[in-house]
């Protein structure tokens, strides 16, 4: 591979969604939700062969740094860089670009995030190295969409155009337009139109392209991409990202960048793809036991059927219930119905804004 691929690992999300096992201090990148390493380790190691190590950055907060170093052990040091404050994707990926044009001016680099799950590691290699490809042969923020396998309602959506070429077995489609989470009558229409795919939330492009689409669209980031470079490696580097972030908008790079830009390419990746986004998706990593319960750690049942428990070095039992999660960490027990798995979220917003409990979150 090309010595000026790189890549940017966004590990910076709170994961509040499997709260009580993720908390500030142990968000969901910094799990094992799915195997026996952390969603960020994985989410390294499958870029291996692909970019190495020392081309791999990883933005997260600064307060999680020491956590991503135990993480991932085999970057160095200084790539894994820590945000002041928390703004979405956005600046974390004008952060990133600005840090890889410092150490190469010819970057082209991939946007990845650090807690999703994926499968068929070698299709989905061959499809990240066809993006790095085109992305640098041409003038084009480049996106990856998974072709869906049901009308979910947990993930964006993007509609593709007219064909935009294949590169090394890579079917690649003009983007017409970014959809957020709809509904499941909406879904369900998608699906069955079949030009629509599901946003995988990953982006390719060069550095200079990248700076050129936030000059366009998103000029404070355009600056904020200039004053890093100028500052990186300094004593006041620190003090100067501080001082920016401060006055930043909190906004995705999809709102930013990808809903204004023009000239958007979608590669289409047929590998498997899952961002997790729930308990409901752990259970299909999970063991199921005859009654169909989805189980890590130590479990008694009696007429207990298809529910999800998560209770590491404790027994939890159950009796005569159906469709729960039961999560047990810390000293904290979640107890929830399935249909309401997202709105674990909300539970944790809610003793944030009445500051109860603030010490398990």
């Amino acid at each position: 591979m090309k010595d000026h691929y790189y890549a940017v690992i966004l590990a910076g999300g709170r994961g509040e969604r499997f709260w009580p096992l993720s908390t500030g201090k142990r968000p969901k990148q910094f799990l094992a939700l799915t195997g026996d390493k952390t969603l960020l380790a994985e989410a390294v190691e499958r870029l291996d062969g692909l970019i190495p190590p020392e081309r791999i950055l990883v933005i997260t907060n600064k307060d999680l740094i020491g956590a991503a170093r135990e993480a991932c052990p085999v970057l160095p040091e200084e790539n894994i860089i820590g945000e002041p404050v928390g703004r979405d994707t956005a600046a974390a990926v004008a952060l990133g670009g600005a840090l890889v044009q410092v150490r190469n001016p010819a970057a082209v680099f991939c946007v990845l995030t650090a807690d999703h799950v994926i499968g068929d590691l070698e299709i989905f290699r061959k499809t990240l190295a066809a993006a790095l490809s085109r992305a640098e042969a041409e003038e084009a923020l480049i996106t990856i969409g998974i072709q869906p396998t049901e009308p979910s309602t947990a993930y964006g959506y993007i509609e593709a155009g007219e064909a935009a070429g294949e590169s090394g077995g890579t079917g690649f489609l003009r983007a017409r337009r970014f959809v957020e989470k709809p509904d499941l009558e909406t879904a369900t229409r998608y699906c069955a139109e079949g030009r629509f795919y599901w946003n995988s939330g990953m982006f390719i492009w060069s550095a200079a392209v990248l700076e050129r689409a936030f000059q366009k669209h998103q000029p404070v980031l355009a600056r904020l991409m200039e004053r890093v470079r100028t500052a990186v490696g300094g004593p006041n580097f620190k003090r100067l990202l501080k001082k920016e972030y401060e006055s930043l908008e909190r906004i995705s790079v999809d709102y930013a960048l990808m809903e204004k830009a023009g000239h958007i390419l979608m590669a289409r990746g047929r590998f498997a793809w899952d961002d997790v986004g729930s308990w409901t998706a752990v259970a299909a990593y999970l063991k199921r036991d005859g009654a169909g319960n989805a189980v890590r750690g130590q479990m008694e049942a009696l007429e207990a059927r298809d529910n999800v428990v998560v209770s590491d070095g404790r027994l939890t039992a159950l009796v005569g219930v159906r469709n729960l999660i039961v999560v047990q960490a810390d000293g904290v027990t979640l107890v929830c119905a399935q249909d309401h798995a997202q709105e674990v979220k909300k539970l944790v917003e809610q003793m944030k804004k009445a500051s109860r409990f603030t010490g398990v979150l």
